[in-house]
């Protein structure tokens, strides 16, 4: 499957009752085509700024173009971010995949098999969030979703261990990570899955 994304932003939330935000944004308009956006790695897949006509902030955005199979996740990581309490958000649409068409965002990166992981599946019509510790994946909360091949808006919300993830401004999963080990992470990322692009 190939995934694209337009562009990325995170708050970083300073506090749970009065939170200061500071604001960061990705965009890959400045970015060479053809190539990985700047301050971003292509951990797993292959990850490339494309020219998209469909995208709502035209002309560039940022798109998974290898294929993978099986349940790897396709994962482009962000340098310079360390993020515990954030607020995620990213404009993405599902292009292909006969395996899988997931797409999403990962934060908290401790390495590559430990993370969490929130992803849109239009293939399977759900909506879920993972946690990823070394490398056994645990579904936290999960819900169906049908919604049209178009442009969607993800986000994520995590302080402490609350989770709340949004599809389109509406809020579908709700979870308190009970096991939560209030890490400091890596990094704030995108992935895409198997064969998704």
């Amino acid at each position: 499957m190939r995934i694209i994304v337009i562009g990325l932003t995170v708050m970083l939330l300073a506090g749970i009752v009065a939170a200061q935000e500071i604001k960061k944004i990705w965009s890959f308009d400045s970015d060479r085509v053809g190539t990985i956006a700047a301050g971003f790695t292509s951990e797993l897949g292959e990850w490339k700024v494309v020219a998209d006509e469909t995208a709502p902030s035209k002309p560039d955005v940022l798109a998974q173009v290898g294929k993978n199979s099986g349940s790897t996740f396709n994962i482009a990581l962000i340098s310079g971010t360390a993020y515990k309490d954030l607020r995620l958000s990213v404009m993405m649409k599902a292009v292909t995949g006969s395996e899988d068409q997931g797409g999403g965002l990962v934060w908290r990166v401790k390495d590559a098999k430990n993370y969490y992981i929130c992803r849109y599946n239009p293939l399977e019509d759900n909506f879920r969030v993972y946690k990823v510790v070394n490398g056994q994946r645990s579904q936290l909360d999960s819900a169906d979703i049908k919604a049209p091949a178009i442009w969607h808006t993800l986000e994520v919300e995590m302080v402490g261990s609350h989770i709340e993830c949004s599809l389109d401004g509406k809020k579908h999963l709700d979870v308190k990570d009970t096991a939560s080990r209030r890490r400091q992470n890596r990094s704030v990322d995108k992935i895409r899955r198997a064969d998704a692009l």
